[in-house]
């Protein structure tokens, strides 16, 4: 079935147009002044039209976990986050036990083409390859080395699920499983980590691309020992994630952050829980709790633990503080995370790219959803 939607604010890439966006099944055929004919007319009401965001690092939302091995808990997850905005996600594990690594990557592999909301592009494993120094929320006694063997331990026969994974890049075996993964389909990020400038170097030059949640655990950029902070912001080849919740980052070094790396490399993550999207109280974070209270989300001990921000919150957040375009700051959370993915067909509200759209109002309040050209 034909759609078109009309009386859209369109965001593309470089500019917000007032146009028709053509649909032919799951895919964009044009965007023009066309008048429509024969197609069902899909009215926005002066609303903007988004690319769908992508989520790179969310381990759960509405209750729900990554680490609840159930079709359920996944299927909660891909439906809250959904509402929020995201058309695609990598759910996302946490340090924990080998055998529950697995349990959840297997839960994934199983049930990613099942669920009813936003869409699985595939698992982004945050641990348990990580330095005790700078654990933050991770539980330091579930941490190895990250050696090839210990790796598919847990990932068994489901490497191509594996988009993405977190690593501390000065641990022992680090660089020689970093080349491993190069001809993988799975991004390389720097996170949870003690490296020095130097040796997060030598990770990207093997193929690193990603920094995880970027200033947030890992060696901080000084004018002497740049850290991985100084190494994530003068490659161009890496991407910079970033929770921009007010929070993790100040919004001053958010933008600082954005000026390094330049408007196509700095990627708005939620790092959510399953708190994320319910009432102030006390939660989970694998085996540990955590308690949310005033937009903060920590251990007993004080320690930030993940977030419970909303994408769209995050977009609006960088439009009102980072001194962005709506544009700019809608790719910041569409474009960029599917570049670093290289999903070529998502992210962009472009012809012959799959109809995954968001409309939202000036304060970015999601109003209606598509998603490969079905409305949800």
């Amino acid at each position: 079935m034909k759609k078109c939607i009309i009386n859209g604010k369109i965001i593309l890439h470089d500019e917000i147009v007032e146009k028709n966006v053509f649909i032919d099944g799951e895919k964009i055929i044009e965007i023009s002044d066309k008048v429509p004919s024969d197609e069902e007319i899909i009215d926005a009401h002066g609303l903007y039209v988004s690319p769908g965001f992508v989520d790179v690092h969310t381990h759960g939302r509405g209750g729900s976990d990554t680490m609840y091995p159930t079709f359920d808990d996944l299927n909660t997850i891909s439906k809250a986050t959904l509402k929020t905005g995201v058309t695609s996600f990598l759910p996302t594990t946490m340090t924990m036990p080998v055998e529950d690594i697995k349990k959840a990557i297997e839960n994934v592999s199983m049930n990613k083409d099942k669920v009813e909301g936003a869409q699985i592009l595939g698992v982004h494993l945050e641990g348990p390859f990580f330095n005790k120094k700078y654990k933050g929320a991770q539980p330091e006694e579930c941490m190895i080395l990250p050696t090839i063997d210990n790796y598919l331990s847990f990932v068994g026969n489901h490497q191509e699920i594996v988009r993405k994974i977190s690593i501390a890049p000065e641990l022992e075996h680090s660089i020689d499983f970093i080349k491993y993964l190069q001809d993988k389909r799975t991004v390389v990020s720097l996170g949870h980590t003690n490296a020095t400038y130097e040796e997060a170097q030598l990770a990207i030059d093997a193929g690193a691309t990603s920094g995880t949640h970027t200033y947030n655990a890992m060696t901080p950029l000084t004018h002497r020992a740049p850290g991985v902070v100084g190494a994530v912001m003068i490659n161009d080849s890496v991407y910079a994630e970033l929770i921009l919740d007010g929070v993790h980052v100040n919004y001053a070094a958010a933008k600082a952050l954005l000026c390094a790396k330049g408007k196509e490399k700095v990627i708005l993550i939620t790092d959510s829980l399953e708190a994320a999207g319910l009432e102030n109280g006390k939660y989970l974070l694998g085996n540990q709790d955590v308690y949310v209270k005033d937009g903060e989300a920590r251990l007993i001990d004080g320690t930030l633990a993940g977030s419970i921000v909303s994408m769209n919150v995050a977009v609006r957040n960088a439009y009102q503080h980072l001194g962005l375009k709506l544009n700019e700051a809608v790719n910041l959370a569409s474009y960029n995370p599917a570049r670093s993915l290289d999903e070529d067909l998502l992210g962009e509200i472009k012809e012959g790219n799959y109809a995954d759209i968001i409309f939202f109002d000036e304060n970015i309040d999601i109003q209606k959803i598509m998603i490969k050209g079905n409305l949800r």
